[in-house]
């Protein structure tokens, strides 16, 4: 099982759900994209389909053999899709978690050369301010005051921390929020999975109504999926209710043995 954990994340967070699952059911395999956590940066773009030629390279490289339950977070939902569009073969499975979608901003953002969205732009700005503050110390002096690592198992907390206060770890997210419209059309050419199992799991607090329905709206790219609720979460199910994450997992890990 192979978890991508999305815009900004790495794998410490995920060692709640990665433990779970890995006790019950399997081995697991959490990457830690370009430029955070342990890995070291890549070149540009950052977008949808570096992400996954990168994943499906390291997962070769690595000896870790097929087929995957792909479980892809957030912007990793994007990665997901083009893994499975580009190696239908080696997934039996997908699970999306708090997946974005396509459909959040149409479906007419260029795939080569896109435009980013003043949304896009403002993060991608914000992140690279904070990347030169990262630099002068004052992230890391901030660190406790600002909770980094808020919610997070006291045993991932310190390592967490240590990880998101670097100057790197910003610039990555800021590389990784100016490639989002790219991402979002690369994604919006995959339109089926065809029969193969999917699970959506979506958060239950503030539940925006537009996000829902996108949400539902993931539920088309299979003739085999299904939506679960984590009624107690916001956008880090992860984070808020591991075990509900852990359970849509082993249960899609059962489903396809």
């Amino acid at each position: 099982m192979v978890i991508d954990a999305g815009w900004g994340g790495f794998s410490t967070p995920w060692h709640t759900v990665q433990s779970g699952v890995a006790r019950r059911t399997t081995r697991v395999c959490t990457c830690d994209l370009a430029g955070m956590g342990y890995s070291e940066p890549s070149p540009l773009p950052r977008d949808a389909s570096h992400f996954e030629g990168e994943l499906h390279t390291l997962l070769q490289r690595a000896g870790v053999p097929g087929p995957y339950v792909m479980v892809g977070h957030s912007l990793g939902g994007l990665t997901t899709r083009i893994f499975v569009h580009r190696h239908p073969s080696e997934v039996a499975g997908v699970v999306l978690i708090e997946s974005m979608s396509p459909e959040q901003v149409g479906t007419s953002t260029p795939v080569v050369q896109p435009t980013p969205t003043p949304a896009v732009t403002t993060h991608a700005q914000g992140f690279g301010f904070v990347s030169a503050a990262a630099r002068l110390g004052l992230v890391r002096m901030l660190a406790g005051a600002l909770g980094v690592a808020k919610g997070l198992p006291q045993a991932d907390a310190g390592e967490y921390t240590a990880l998101t206060v670097t100057p790197g770890y910003f610039q990555a997210m800021a590389d990784e929020g100016a490639g989002i419209p790219a991402s979002l059309a690369q994604a919006d050419e995959v339109t089926s999975f065809g029969d193969l199992p999917l699970t959506v799991l979506t958060r239950g607090l503030d539940p925006d109504p537009v996000w829902q329905a996108k949400q539902r709206g993931l539920l088309r790219l299979s003739s085999r999926s299904t939506q679960v609720t984590a009624t107690h979460s916001a956008h880090s199910v992860w984070l808020d209710e591991p075990q509900v994450a852990v359970d849509a997992i082993v249960n899609m890990i059962e489903q396809v043995r």
